[in-house]
């Protein structure tokens, strides 16, 4: 499954809400990312049986090191793009 808004998926909901993410680590790992592989020539993210690859993680730079991992930079990118936590109204 994957979120066509990342800030409405269920991983939404507890993306700022697990303590032990809350220690002296940057925002940016405590954050919940969403880490995709591009294909840079046509810009759409690469797919496994139809399915585009997408990585929830709270190590998005350890994860698109995994992606990039044997992979040509000039044909392929990782990005990475954070969760935000659900507004309560």
């Amino acid at each position: 499954m994957t979120a066509a808004f990342a800030a409405f998926h269920p991983a939404a909901t507890w993306a700022g809400a697990m303590p032990m993410m809350q220690g002296p680590e940057s925002a940016q790992t405590a954050r919940a990312c969403i880490v995709r592989l591009i294909d840079r020539r046509t810009g759409a993210a690469h797919r496994i049986n139809g399915t585009p690859l997408t990585l929830y993680t709270r190590r998005p730079a350890e994860a698109a090191a995994e992606l990039m991992q044997g992979r040509d930079p000039s044909v392929w990118e990782a990005r990475i793009e954070p969760i935000e936590p659900e507004v309560r109204r």
